[in-house]
C-alpha cells in the first residue's frame, strides 16, 4: 500500500452525482491508488440531485436523498472541503486556487461542475422570490413561501418544471405553469401524451397558460405578478424558472481547456489536458451534452477505468429515456419519436383508462417509444431500441408489449418475466435484470434495501423501484414478501390497506369513487391494483347495498372463468364436495362433445375441468350445464373453491364421522362467498387426513370424539402445515367456526393476501381468541357471515347463460370474412 504522502493526487472539482459516482466506482478498483480532495460549493455531504422534486413535495427529506454522509468521506480517507469554491485552475504548476486563495496540488484532475440554471433575462429577474430548482437552497426557498404566500408560477413545462409544479401544489400553493410551446415536455412527449399528461395534471389542480411568452417579472420590493406577451397579468408571489441548465464551464474555459457548448472530453473524458477529465452536465462529448443521469454514471464508469488504469474503455454516448417523478403518473419516453418519411408507427390509445403507446420504427428496428398510464413494458422497448433488434417477427403484437397473451391478473410479473437478463431495469446506474437476479441469489436478498445496497438499482431516481421489486418477487417466488406490512396498496396512494378499510367503515363511503375522493387518491380512477382491492372492501364491508363492479375484478372474475395461455378458457362446475352423478356426468360429456372441447380433466379439488373453451361459447356452456342443475365453482374466484372430502364413515371402514355429507353442508352453506384471496376446504374422515386437510386453508380431521379444526395451511409456492384452531363435539359447531372464522378474515385480511399470511400478520392466538375463546363474538361473526350469503349465493353463469347479463364481453366485436 503506497503511503498517503507518496500517492498521486486526485482533486474532484464538484461534489455532485457525477463527480462522486466516479470516486465510488475509483474506489471499487483502486481503492488505495490516489489521495483524493473532494471540492463542493454546497455545505453537504454528496446527496441525490434527483430526488429534490419529492423533498419539495414532502414525500422525502434531506436526510432521506443523502447518498454519501460525510462519515463516508472519512472512512475512505477523502478529505472534503464543502462550501470552498475553486476560482483557478493553474495548469502549469498543476494547482487548484480556491477563493480563498488557497493552492492544492493534483496528479489528476476530474472537473465535475456540472450546470447552471437558466434564468431568462426579464425585467424583474433579480426580484427576490424569483429562483431556479437546481439544489437544496432553492427547495429551502420554494418551501418557506409555501408557507407564507400563496401563488406560485412555474415558468417552463419540462420535466423539472413540471415537477416543480407538482411540489409547489403539494405544498398548497397555487400554481401555474407558463410554457413557450403548445405541448408539455416536448423533447420526451407526442402532442397526444403532452396531452394527456396535461389533463392528468389539470385534474389535479395545475393550471397551465400556453403557448405564452412572459414579457416581465412584476414587483419592487418582491415579485407581485407576471405579465405576458399578450398583456395578460397574474398573480405571483413566488416565480420559478425552470427553461433549461447551462453546462458550467467557466472555470475550464478561464483555464484554456477547449470548450463549446461544454467542456470537450475525448471517449476517454480526457480534456484537451490529458491530466484533466470531467464528466457530467458539464461536459460535451461528439457534440452531445446531457442533463440525465444515467449517462452521467455511464461516462463515470469509463473515467473511473481509465483513473484507475485498469484499461481504457471508452464511452460511445448513451441512448436515454425519461420517466417523470410525479407520484401517480405513468410516463416513459425514450429514443427519437419526430415524425419523418423513413419512419412507421405503431399507436394504441384507450382514452377510457388514460393509456397510451406509440413505437416508432424505422428499418424494423424500434428508434423511439412514447408510453403513457402504462409503463411496465418501457425497459423492454428500450433494450430493444438500444439493441437494435429487428422486431419484423413481432410486429402484429408489439404495442401490448413483453406479455401480451392474457391478463393473468399477476401485476405486471409476466412481463420481468419474459425479460431476457440483458434488460436494463434501472436506467440511472445501468442495472439490467440479470445483474439483480444474480445478487438476489447469490447474496440471499430479500428486500429491496437490500439489491440497492448491493446492486444500486432504484438507488437514484427510484422510478423502477417497481420494476426492481418485481424482480424481487420473480426470483424469490413463495419466499417474497413486500415489506413493511404498512406499505400503501398502490402508487396511487400513500395509504393502506387497513387505513382503507377503517376509512369505508367509519364514514360509509359505499362507492369507489366515494373512496378514492375522501382519501384523496392521486389518480382520479385508480389502477389495476387499487381498484379491485376497493371493490372488494366495499362488498364485504356492505353486502346488501354495495353493487358488484364488476370492471374493477381481474379477467378471470369479469368472465368466471380461467382464461388460459391460448387465449381460451377453462370451465369448472361446481360439485358438492367431490360428489357427482351419473346425470351430471352425462352433461359434462355432452357439453364437451356439443363444443369441441379439447381436454376434460379431473382437478385436484376432486373437480371436472373442461379447457379449452372458447369465450364466445361460455354462456352457451354454462346454459347447458346450469340445465342440469350444476352451478359455476367458482375456480377463478377470490373465494371458496372446494371442499375437498374423503367417504367418511358412510363407506371407509376407518372413517370415524360422516366426513362427505359435513363438506357439502359446508360448501353449500359458503359457496359464493368473496375473501381477500381463494380460500380451500376439506374435510379428512379419520387421523388419516386422505382429504388433505392440514394443508389447506381450513380444514377438518374427524376423530372419534368430534371434529378438530385446522386453518393457515398452504401447499402451493409456500408450503405449510395448518395451525390447530379448536376441538368441537358436533358438525353445527364446526361450522359456526368455520364461518366465523371465515368472516373474520373477510373483515381483516387485505385483498390477495392468503390465510395463511394473514394468520401470520395479525397472530394465531388473537384470531383464537375471536374466535374460539369469545363465544358472543363468533356468534356475531357467524351472522354477518350468514347475512352476507343472501346476496352472494346467486349463480353467476345463470344469469349470464339466461339473461344475457355482460352480453358484451362474450360477444366478438366483429367477424371478418377474407374474400
Amino acid at each position: 500500500m503506497l503511503n498517503k504522502v507518496n500517492k498521486p493526487k486526485l482533486v474532484v472539482i464538484g461534489n455532485g452525482m457525477a463527480g462522486i459516482r466516479t470516486v465510488e466506482l475509483l474506489l471499487d478498483r483502486a481503492p488505495d491508488l490516489y489521495d483524493i480532495t473532494v471540492f463542493g460549493s454546497e455545505p453537504y455531504g454528496n446527496y441525490n440531485r434527483i430526488l429534490l422534486s419529492p423533498v419539495l413535495a414532502g414525500e422525502k427529506t434531506v436526510d432521506d436523498i443523502m447518498l454519501n454522509p460525510e462519515q463516508w468521506y472519512d472512512d475512505n480517507s477523502i478529505t472534503l472541503r464543502k462550501g470552498e469554491m475553486i476560482e483557478m485552475i493553474d495548469r502549469r504548476t498543476c494547482e487548484v486556487v480556491t477563493r480563498e486563495g488557497a493552492r492544492v496540488p493534483y496528479d489528476r484532475l476530474l472537473i465535475a461542475t456540472g450546470s447552471n440554471p437558466i434564468m431568462l433575462p426579464l425585467p424583474g429577474k433579480d426580484l427576490p422570490g424569483v429562483i431556479g430548482f437546481r439544489d437544496i437552497q432553492d427547495v429551502e426557498h420554494m418551501v418557506q413561501a409555501s408557507t407564507s404566500y400563496k401563488n406560485a408560477v412555474v415558468i417552463g413545462g419540462g420535466l423539472l418544471g413540471l415537477e416543480a409544479a407538482n411540489g409547489l401544489m403539494k405544498r398548497g400553493m397555487n400554481v401555474t405553469v407558463v410554457h413557450l410551446l403548445d405541448t408539455l415536455m416536448e423533447r420526451q412527449l407526442d402532442q397526444v401524451a403532452g396531452g394527456l399528461l396535461r389533463k392528468s395534471l389539470e385534474e389535479r389542480g395545475m393550471v397551465f397558460k400556453m403557448p405564452a411568452q412572459t414579457e416581465a417579472i412584476l414587483g419592487t420590493d418582491r415579485v407581485t405578478g407576471v405579465r405576458f406577451a399578450d398583456g395578460e397579468e397574474i398573480p405571483a408571489d413566488l416565480v420559478v424558472m425552470a427553461v433549461g441548465i447551462r453546462p458550467n464551464v467557466e472555470l475550464a474555459r478561464k483555464a484554456g481547456l477547449y470548450c463549446e457548448r461544454g467542456i470537450v472530453v475525448s471517449d476517454t473524458m480526457q480534456t484537451y489536458d490529458g491530466r484533466i477529465y470531467a464528466v457530467g452536465e458539464c461536459v460535451q462529448h461528439r457534440r452531445q451534452t446531457y442533463g440525465l443521469v444515467a449517462p452521467l454514471f455511464d461516462q463515470a464508469k469509463v473515467c473511473a477505468n481509465h483513473l484507475a488504469m485498469k484499461g481504457f474503455a471508452s464511452y460511445d454516448g448513451s441512448v436515454v429515456s425519461t420517466k417523470l417523478k410525479v407520484t401517480g403518473i405513468d410516463l416513459f419516453s425514450a429514443g427519437d419519436f419526430a415524425p419523418g418519411a423513413d419512419k412507421e408507427e405503431i399507436v394504441m390509445q384507450d382514452a377510457s383508462r388514460g393509456v397510451y403507446k406509440r413505437i416508432i420504427l424505422r428499418d424494423k428496428k424500434i428508434v423511439g417509444a412514447v408510453l403513457y398510464g402504462d409503463t411496465v413494458d418501457g425497459p423492454w422497448y428500450f433494450q430493444h431500441l438500444r439493441d437494435g433488434t429487428d422486431v419484423s417477427h413481432m410486429r402484429e403484437r408489439l404495442v401490448f408489449g413483453a406479455a401480451n397473451l392474457g391478463d393473468g391478473g399477476h401485476s405486471g410479473k409476466n412481463s420481468v418475466a419474459a425479460m431476457s437478463d440483458e434488460t436494463e431495469i434501472c436506467g440511472c446506474n445501468g442495472v439490467c435484470k440479470g445483474t439483480i437476479v444474480k445478487a438476489i441469489s447469490e447474496k440471499k436478498l430479500f428486500t429491496i434495501d437490500d439489491v440497492r445496497a448491493h446492486t444500486k438499482a432504484s438507488s437514484s431516481c427510484g422510478s423502477c423501484t417497481g420494476l426492481v421489486e418485481q424482480v424481487l418477487a420473480f426470483t424469490l417466488g413463495g419466499d417474497y414478501s413486500a415489506a413493511p406490512k404498512v406499505k400503501p396498496i398502490c402508487a396511487c396512494t400513500d395509504h393502506s390497506h387497513d387505513d382503507a378499510r377503517r376509512v369505508i367503515v367509519e364514514n360509509g363511503l359505499k362507492t369507489i369513487p366515494d373512496v378514492m375522493k375522501f382519501m384523496d387518491w392521486k389518480t382520479p380512477n385508480g389502477c389495476h391494483s387499487c381498484r379491485p382491492a376497493l371493490n372488494y372492501y366495499l362488498l364485504a364491508t356492505w353486502p346488501g347495498e354495495y353493487r358488484d363492479d364488476q370492471q374493477s375484478r381481474y379477467i378471470n372474475e369479469r368472465v368466471h372463468a380461467n382464461i388460459q395461455k391460448d387465449g381460451t378458457y377453462s370451465v369448472v362446475p361446481r360439485m358438492w364436495g367431490g360428489v357427482t352423478t351419473p346425470n351430471e356426468l352425462r352433461a359434462i360429456a355432452d357439453v364437451a362433445d356439443k363444443f369441441k372441447i379439447p381436454t376434460v380433466k379431473v382437478t385436484g379439488g376432486q373437480r371436472i375441468d373442461l379447457l379449452g373453451v372458447k369465450k364466445e361459447d361460455l354462456p352457451a356452456v354454462w346454459g347447458d350445464l346450469n340445465k342440469a342443475g350444476m352451478v359455476s365453482g367458482h375456480a377463478y374466484a377470490k373465494g371458496l373453491r372446494t371442499v375437498k372430502t374423503c367417504v367418511g364413515s358412510e363407506w371407509c371402514r376407518f372413517g370415524t364421522q360422516d366426513s362427505t355429507g359435513l363438506g357439502i353442508k359446508l360448501e353449500k352453506f359458503m359457496w359464493g362467498s368473496w375473501t381477500p384471496a381463494k380460500v380451500k376446504l376439506a374435510v379428512s374422515g379419520c387421523p388419516r387426513n386422505c382429504a388433505e386437510a392440514t394443508c389447506k386453508d381450513v380444514g377438518v380431521v374427524c376423530v372419534d370424539s368430534g371434529y378438530e379444526i385446522h386453518f393457515a395451511g398452504a401447499a402451493g409456492l409456500h408450503i405449510k402445515g395448518t395451525e390447530f384452531l379448536a376441538k368441537v363435539a358436533t358438525e353445527e359447531e364446526t361450522l359456526e367456526i368455520i364461518a366465523a372464522l371465515t368472516q373474520l378474515y373477510r373483515e381483516q385480511g387485505w385483498y390477495l393476501e392468503r390465510m395463511y399470511k394473514w394468520c401470520d400478520r395479525v397472530g394465531l392466538d388473537a384470531i383464537r381468541k375471536q374466535v374460539v375463546d369469545d363465544v358472543a363474538n363468533r356468534k356475531a361473526l357467524f351472522s354477518r357471515f350468514a347475512y352476507s350469503q343472501q346476496f352472494s349465493q346467486s349463480d353467476p353463469w345463470a344469469a349470464r347463460a339466461e339473461r344475457g347479463v355482460d352480453r358484451n364481453e362474450f360477444t366478438p366485436l366483429a367477424e371478418l370474412e377474407l374474400v
